[in-house]
C-alpha cells in the first residue's frame, strides 16, 4: 500500500525568459510571488489553487507544463504509472520524470509539502 496525491503544477520557462513568464503569469492569476533560495529555478505563484503548488520554473528547453505527484513510495507510485502506460525520462535526485501517454511530463517525489495535508487528501493504493 502506498498514497500520492498531485502536488504541483509547473509551467517550465526558459532561462531567458522565466522572469517575463513569472511576470505575466502573477498579474494573470493575481498571485504574488516567492522564490526559495534554496531553489532559485523556481518562483511559486502563491495560492493560485489552495493546497497545490503553483510555480514558473526556469528550464534550459522549450517552454511547457508538467504536474508533480509527491507519495510515501516513490518506486511504487513510479511502478504504477508506468503499469497504467507512462515511460520513464530520467531521474534528478529523488524526483523520477515520466511521460504519460500523449506526451505530457509529470515527477514522481517524495512527499514535499504539509504532511497533514498529504494524509488527509492522498489516494491510498492497495
Amino acid at each position: 500500500m502506498h498514497r500520492s496525491r498531485l502536488y504541483a503544477l509547473i509551467l517550465d520557462a526558459p532561462r531567458d525568459a522565466a522572469a517575463p513568464a513569472t511576470a505575466f503569469w502573477s498579474a494573470a492569476l493575481g498571485a504574488p510571488t516567492r522564490t526559495d533560495p534554496s531553489e532559485p529555478q523556481f518562483t511559486n505563484l502563491v495560492d493560485v489553487v489552495p493546497g497545490l503548488v503553483t510555480a514558473v520554473q526556469s528550464v534550459d528547453d522549450a517552454p511547457r507544463h508538467h504536474l508533480d505527484i509527491e507519495t510515501d513510495d516513490v518506486a511504487a507510485e513510479v511502478d504504477r504509472l508506468v503499469a497504467l502506460g507512462a515511460t520513464p525520462v530520467s531521474r534528478w535526485l529523488d524526483c523520477h520524470v515520466l511521460r504519460a501517454p500523449g506526451g505530457h511530463l509529470l515527477c514522481v517525489i517524495p512527499v514535499a509539502g504539509d504532511p497533514e495535508l498529504f494524509a488527509a487528501t492522498a489516494t491510498r493504493w492497495d
